[in-house]
């Protein structure tokens, strides 16, 4: 029967990271708790004045193999595994003279900040697996943020039925996830790797998810810093689902413009995107592209949001604001979410839900190269690579049309290639008189270019790969179009 609160007789301290582990080690100590440790933890403990007995005095072996034979005997396991509820548990303990270990101190080799061979811990696995496993008459504490609360608990009298169980909770997530950058190493030479283990942990619970009723919370892998972690809530409602996914898709879009640019994002699209001699006019001709759609949007910034480029988001409703640094937000509304954050720089693998399983890809990040095929050449280079990043950062099928560095039509997510272009045409109205477009994916047909030239673009970037390339060259040459192939297609879902 499981003991409400356990008293704490021996405890077990076999650490790598030895912060803090001297004061609780101490705290324990005045409780009456017999302290067995090994190597070097035992040498810190007992030089801090702290009475402890060293494994290879308890179990009568040396430390062997240059260390990587320490707690692996018997008579630390039978210590750990035993039930006290069980006679022939108890039997066995009494014939070999074995006592209880109640509490095991045990954090592992830093593996995931030096993976090596050597830096594959076994012991320490060992110890914390078996600890958790008899949960039940042990507590295992594997991260030094849980001194305090069990030494406290020790210090009343014992540990908790419902803490040794979360304890345990706590030390298979650690085991499970050291394994999986174990694995991550030796599958690391595979692009696509035949195995693939992903740790997460909770950062955060969010409001809801894409609605209300949804719950919803952001993980984060382990042993990373994404940049919605590390970055700096300047101010602002706490972040929803909705906002760090559009965010995000603010940042790895601005981040590939060299020039000062803003983008609008509105549904993980972006309906808003221009560059200019300074942000507040990127940011005015990028809110001029769709007003509309912009109102409540998510504005990304790959230059410091300044006074004067708040004060002009203090005149527009958006949501969220994420910028390479923030110098000031005065004028800004005070519930408008102002993130500083680094460019997204984490694993390149691109992971979709399906049932039971995951999708696996290579993240798009290689715009590809230009070709002209048509008889005009184009005449605005800069205008054309706008577009195109517009476009491969849009929902499939899409469109973008780009006048003098500024989207002045975009078409996102249309079932068909036409009625994308159909969509960021009748955005641009006018506009289009003289600008450039960009398709994310081949014309299967001349209907999309021409609608195009019928409302006045010059130039166009797409892919190949139709079996009616030709006749969409064609078009385009008896259009008086120029005609741009880009060497890579970029679908978007």
């Amino acid at each position: 029967m499981e003991l409400d609160r356990l008293p704490v007789r021996q405890a077990l301290i076999s650490v790598h990271d030895k912060t803090g582990v001297v004061d609780f080690c101490r705290r324990l100590a005045s409780c009456g708790v017999g302290l067995i440790s090994s190597g070097g933890t035992a040498a810190m403990l007992a030089s801090a004045g702290i009475e402890v007995t060293s494994v290879s005095d308890l179990t009568g072996a040396p430390e062997m193999l240059g260390g990587r034979v320490k707690t692996l005997h018997p008579r630390i396991h039978g210590s750990i595994l035993a039930r006290p509820t069980d006679p022939e548990h108890r039997q066995d303990l009494e014939k070999e003279g074995i006592e209880p270990i109640e509490l095991v101190v045990s954090n592992l080799y830093p593996f995931e900040q030096d993976p090596s061979i050597e830096q594959i811990d076994i012991g320490g696995v060992a110890l914390t697996r078996a600890a958790a496993k008899n949960h039940e008459f042990v507590g295992i504490v594997v991260d030094p943020a849980q001194y305090d609360p069990v030494a406290t608990e020790i210090e009343a009298g014992g540990l908790l039925a419902s803490t040794r169980l979360d304890l345990a909770r706590t030390a298979f997530f650690r085991t499970a996830a050291y394994d999986a950058a174990i694995v991550g190493w030796f599958e690391r030479s595979e692009r696509l790797p035949e195995r693939l283990v992903v740790a997460l942990e909770k950062t955060d619970s969010l409001r809801y998810g894409e609605n209300p009723h949804q719950e919803a919370s952001v993980y984060s892998e382990i042993g990373t810093s994404p940049w919605w972690k590390s970055a700096r809530v300047v101010q602002g409602k706490e972040l929803s689902f909705n906002n760090l996914a559009d965010a995000e898709a603010a940042l790895r879009l601005v981040d590939t413009i060299e020039e000062p640019a803003a983008v609008i994002i509105k549904h993980l699209n972006p309906c808003g995107v221009a560059v200019g001699a300074d942000l507040e006019t990127a940011f005015a001709r990028a809110w001029d592209c769709d007003p509309v759609s912009a109102f409540g949007g998510v504005v990304g910034l790959n230059r410091p949001l300044t006074s004067a480029l708040a004060g002009a988001l203090g005149e527009r409703f958006v949501e969220v604001v994420v910028a390479s640094k923030v110098e000031s937000v005065e004028g800004i509304k005070a519930a408008v979410r102002v993130l500083e954050a680094a460019k997204p720089h984490g694993s390149d693998l691109d992971l979709h839900r399906i049932e039971d399983g995951f999708l696996v890809q290579r993240r798009d990040e290689a715009p590809g190269e230009f070709t002209t095929v048509s008889d005009r050449q184009p005449e605005n280079w800069e205008d054309l690579w706008l577009a195109w990043l517009v476009a491969t950062h849009t929902k499939s099928n899409a469109a973008a049309i780009v006048r003098d560095g500024a989207a002045v039509g975009i078409g996102a997510g249309d079932q068909s290639r036409v009625g994308a272009v159909a969509k960021a045409v009748r955005q641009a109205g006018d506009r289009a008189n003289g600008a450039v477009a960009a398709s994310d994916a081949f014309f299967p047909f001349a209907d999309g270019i021409e609608a195009l030239a019928q409302a006045g673009v010059i130039a166009v970037v797409a892919p190949g790969g139709s079996r009616n390339d030709g006749l969409v060259v064609e078009a385009a040459n008896r259009l008086g179009i120029a005609l741009v192939r880009a060497s890579l297609r970029h679908f978007r879902h």
